[in-house]
């Protein structure tokens, strides 16, 4: 994989300051500068729920830039406050299929762009990556769907089925956090990366389907569902065996999670402040 930049036309985020929170713009092709503000709500403001993406995308992008390349984010993509400098485990993957290749090269990158997106719209403000591991919490959920000793950089199947944990889980996170973004560029932003984790989920879900994976996506769905404490996961197939690619609600909607919700998911425990795969918790303050 090629590590560049992204496309500064339509990726990059410009900051400023304001008085009370992060000044954040929406996308630079937009050309519209807008000082985030509080979701009187949920007792957040905007900069706090694009930390708590960011932590996601860390977790994302290590998984797949060292599944795809053997080597993780560098400190320049990773600084910031409660930066652990602490990632345990990823190896590159030995894929004997030049397209799941190809697909895995992209979607790495793809996150290694939503890092720096994210870091270069929060500035000053963005937290760093925190610890995160990448063996554990593997084998634990290897554990409770029947797979001892899971490991996702194993080989290709493995490789789809790690991915599989992570997809839903940024599509569903990002559905939630838009209802606790207050400025409309912001929330046209994170419409952008949501449509992007679907597209890869979507891949995925797809090459699943096709490798006869279901029954296990549907364990890990169970999983998730159960952490997150609602009947908001589905595998790749329905019960009578035809293909789910699209999880939807009854009126084929996305599934939403609260950013609890989430963390119950990648903490690997209700209301946890810490596990899985964030051992010593998320930054920020949305964790």
């Amino acid at each position: 994989m090629t590590d560049q930049q992204p496309n500064l036309a339509r990726r990059r985020l410009i900051q400023s300051t304001g008085a009370s929170a992060v000044a954040v713009t929406a996308l630079a092709a937009a050309g519209v500068a807008a000082v985030s503000s509080p979701a009187e709500a949920q007792g957040v403001n905007d900069a706090a729920v694009l930390n708590f993406a960011l932590n996601l995308e860390y977790l994302e992008a290590e998984f797949y830039i060292r599944a795809a390349t053997g080597v993780g984010l560098t400190s320049a993509d990773t600084s910031g406050t409660g930066y652990a400098n602490n990632v345990m485990g990823g190896s590159k993957v030995n894929f004997t299929t030049p397209a799941i290749q190809q697909y895995a090269n992209e979607i790495a990158n793809d996150e290694l762009n939503h890092v720096r997106f994210l870091r270069s719209g929060l500035g000053s403000a963005a937290v760093g990556e925190p610890a995160i591991d990448l063996v554990n919490s593997f084998i634990a959920l290897g554990n409770l769907i029947g797979v001892p000793n899971f490991n996702p950089f194993a080989n290709e199947t493995n490789f789809l089925i790690g991915s599989y944990v992570f997809e839903d889980v940024g599509v569903t996170a990002y559905s939630g956090a838009a209802a606790l973004i207050s400025n409309k560029q912001l929330l046209s932003a994170a419409a952008s990366i949501l449509a992007v984790e679907a597209y890869h989920a979507s891949e995925i879900r797809t090459l699943l389907f096709q490798a006869g994976a279901g029954p296990t996506t549907v364990k890990i769905s169970n999983v998730r569902a159960s952490l997150s404490g609602a009947n908001d996961d589905q595998g790749v197939i329905n019960p009578d065996g035809s293909a789910n690619i699209v999880p939807t609600d009854s009126n084929s909607l996305t599934f939403r999670r609260t950013p609890r919700q989430v963390l119950n998911i990648v903490y690997g425990g209700v209301n946890a402040t810490g596990g899985l795969f964030f051992p010593n918790g998320m930054n920020g303050a949305v964790k």
